[in-house]
């Protein structure tokens, strides 16, 4: 995508085709053309020049050296030549000497009939479903693009056009309506995906990756070590709790002895056969299944999630969460990672395309079909879209256009007339004083 500063300035409908005629005008490739027929018309019409001057040098000395009357004839007949083909080729695109002579000017009153031409010819020659198989058949599409993606730093500079496209993009977009927008959408997916089924398939992952039973372990371990770590305070509470009349070092037995009661439960409940490990098993499963059938799970589960939607400050979180993503985008180092993930994913599918035939096969075969299903069938609207083009165009900018395209060709056809009529004059004279 075009940088705004890079853009291209607005142009009105009405005066597309002369906005369209200069652009092609200050091209390079116009300029060459223009230059090429610029010098084969001078040399053409040098070479009228010539002959009038022969033939004028010719009629004066011609009595003196009766055989100049060749030569007079030859630049005579070669006058009448180039003066004929010079008419010819002025009256396909424009009035001789401005004189409207009838059927001159072709090319500008035919501008209707050349636009149904070109688009017919299109349509009929290069777009119709045969003529497309047969030159897409042997065509390596995928191939191509992939070489191209591999070759210099053709990946880097793709990949940079397309964060930098997003980047404008999501520039262009007015912020609030797409936060607005977006923290919809999160809402309404929320909304859509059932609570009570989604908890029993995320709890079923994390008992079956065993990540109940780590967090099980864990809470044991954390229990063991609060229990050593608080021995003293535990004899104190135990302490305060008895009767006075008990000595304390019998206060500080019982305790010990609720420690290391406490403690060898836990160390007996790390073994897997272990009831508690057995039972602690089957609620966990029968609770996975409960949350995927019950309907009452499913309707607590529904209304939890509209409570919690309903809270403001999830609210906030979700809208803040998409402005945090945006800003962190617009940042230039996420912009620098993502050219560098998007290069790394092109080089690898252009390494794989590449290197895989039967996947390069298939995604040709894949674009043929889709060429042939798009275009084929819309050949007639393509047509009639040229058509459309070649009819909007200004007169002078077809006319121009056709004759900086075969304009140089048609000087020489005056070249060669002035030539061809020269040697014919001189043989139809010859033959006369032969005879």
């Amino acid at each position: 995508m075009r940088s705004p500063d890079l853009a291209p300035p607005e142009v009105k409908p009405k005066e597309a085709p002369k906005a369209f005629s200069r652009t092609l005008i200050a091209s390079g490739s116009m300029e060459e053309r223009r230059g090429a027929l610029r010098r084969a018309r001078t040399l053409a019409t040098s070479l009228l020049v010539l002959m009038l001057v022969i033939f004028v040098a010719t009629s004066i000395f011609m009595k003196q050296w009766p055989w100049l009357a060749y030569v007079r004839a030859f630049a005579e007949a070669g006058m009448i030549g180039a003066c004929a083909d010079w008419f010819a080729v002025v009256a396909l695109f424009r009035h001789p000497l401005g004189i409207p002579i009838p059927h001159t000017a072709i090319v500008a009153k035919s501008k209707e009939r050349i636009g149904v031409a070109i688009g017919r010819f299109m349509a009929n020659n290069f777009l119709s479903p045969r003529v497309l198989a047969e030159r897409i058949r042997d065509v390596d599409i995928s191939g191509w693009a992939a070489r191209w993606i591999l070759r210099g730093d053709n990946a880097g500079k793709v990949a940079q056009r397309v964060t930098s496209s997003l980047n404008q993009a999501l520039t262009a977009l007015p912020r609030e309506d797409l936060n607005a927008f977006l923290s919809g959408a999160v809402r309404g997916g929320i909304e859509r995906v059932p609570a009570s089924a989604f908890a029993s398939k995320l709890l079923s992952l994390l008992w079956a990756h065993g990540e109940m039973q780590a967090l099980a372990e864990r809470l044991l371990d954390w229990a063991s070590a609060t229990l050593a770590k608080n021995r003293e305070a535990i004899r104190a509470k135990v302490s305060k709790r008895t009767s006075r009349l008990i000595p304390k070092w019998i206060d500080g037995i019982v305790a010990d002895r609720i420690i290391d009661g406490v403690t060898r439960i836990l160390d007996e409940m790390r073994a897997p056969e272990h009831p508690w490990r057995i039972e602690m098993t089957t609620t966990v499963e029968q609770l996975i299944a409960d949350l995927a059938t019950k309907p009452e799970l499913i309707e607590k589960g529904e209304a939890l999630k509209a409570r919690m939607l309903a809270t403001p400050a999830v609210i906030t979180q979700i809208d803040a969460l998409w402005v945090s993503i945006e800003n962190r985008l617009e940042a230039q180092e996420t912009q620098d990672q993502m050219t560098r993930v998007i290069e790394r994913l092109l080089t690898n599918i252009g390494a794989r395309i590449q290197n895989d035939d039967q996947l390069r096969d298939s995604i040709n075969r894949w674009l043929r079909v889709a060429v042939l299903r798009t275009v084929a069938p819309r050949r007639t609207e393509i047509a009639q879209f040229i058509r459309n083009v070649v009819e909007n165009w200004d007169t002078e900018t077809l006319t121009e256009r056709i004759e900086l395209t075969v304009g140089r060709d048609l000087q020489y056809i005056r070249i060669n007339g002035t030539l061809v009529g020269g040697l014919v004059g001189l043989i139809i004279f010859a033959v006369t004083q032969l005879f």
